[in-house]
């Protein structure tokens, strides 16, 4: 057939259908390219939340009750995570044995700070978040067979920081454990002084150093935590003078942050700097003490630093 095309009978109608042309040997050829197939995504099993907590060192998953069960200690790797100050207390003294005080004491937005948000609107947020009334716990309980003033800081609260009623609690505490006869001990978690009160909150300094003043005039011992982290107006007042200064491991202890000090000093600071394991090299620090081991060591130090009273007493 000579004709380009032909006629094609289908269903009574006629149709026309152009004939195909022959491909052209030497010419180009072209292929149609086949479609990609997006590939299929995998759908990825949500982890409920408060079930799994991802260790910040080792990377292993934790069961957050086996973790919880642990004092909040990764059992692989003996990583710290921060613990609640009501968790604290309840691991170290002796049940049913600790006398809160000053519980129901509030912080006042004296300077009316204003910024993002106010500070009472920040107070009101973190007191419903935490279930405190603000970033300190202090009361008068029982290690083992020893009445101490204890004051637990909770950094969960503004980052732990060190405003009017901090500083008003820790010297009540401080001044009742004098009144008593009893030792102190501070556990610190914190970010420092807090902005939002200004020059009020750096007042706490000097007061709670006061306060231990006249405690250390007494002769009675006040043994000073630090866990993670321990920086800025608190490391630079109570923190820093215990008659013994112990601190969790790897916790991070200083005055101003790792970068502020290089961009000062423009010199390389050494590996592990303000680390726990760091100071006690340089002596600042006495010892480093496990948290599961921080009751018993506890109760072995204030043996140790009380054995003066009970001798005292003894002969009175």
């Amino acid at each position: 057939m000579t004709t380009s095309s032909f006629t094609k009978k289908m269903l009574g109608r006629e149709t026309a259908e152009s004939t195909a042309s022959p491909m052209p040997l030497n010419g180009p050829t072209t292929f149609l390219k086949k479609p990609k197939i997006a590939p299929s995504k995998s759908r990825k099993r949500d982890i409920p939340e408060g079930l799994w907590t991802k260790c910040r060192k080792c990377s292993v998953m934790l069961y957050d009750k086996e973790l919880d069960e642990n004092l909040k200690v990764c059992q692989h790797c003996n990583f710290h995570f921060e613990i609640g100050a009501r968790e604290r207390i309840h691991s170290l003294v002796e049940t049913c044995s600790f006398q809160e005080m000053d519980a129901d004491m509030t912080s006042v937005d004296i300077l009316r700070f204003t910024g993002v948000s106010s500070y009472a609107s920040k107070l009101e947020a973190y007191q419903k978040s935490t279930g405190l009334k603000d970033a300190v716990i202090t009361g008068i309980g029982k290690i083992h067979n020893y009445r101490v003033a204890l004051g637990v800081m909770d950094f969960s609260f503004l980052g732990g920081s060190m405003g009017s009623v901090v500083g008003e609690k820790l010297t009540r505490l401080i001044e009742a454990g004098t009144d008593k006869g009893l030792p102190v001990i501070i556990i610190s978690s914190s970010g420092g002084a807090r902005m939002y009160e200004g020059m009020c909150s750096l007042m706490q300094m000097a007061k709670t150093c006061g306060a231990l003043a006249y405690h250390a005039k007494n002769k009675l011992p006040f043994i000073s935590v630090l866990t993670h982290p321990t920086t800025a107006g608190v490391m630079a007042s109570f923190a820093s003078v215990g008659d013994l200064i112990i601190a969790e491991p790897e916790a991070m202890i200083g005055f101003a942050g790792p970068r502020v000090i290089k961009d000062t000093t423009q010199a390389e600071l050494p590996p592990g700097f303000q680390t726990a394991e760091f100071l006690v090299e340089h002596g600042l620090i006495d010892a480093i003490v496990h948290r599961k081991e921080m009751k018993e060591r506890l109760s072995y130090y204030l043996s140790y630093m009380t054995e003066g009273q009970r001798q005292i007493a003894s002969l009175g």
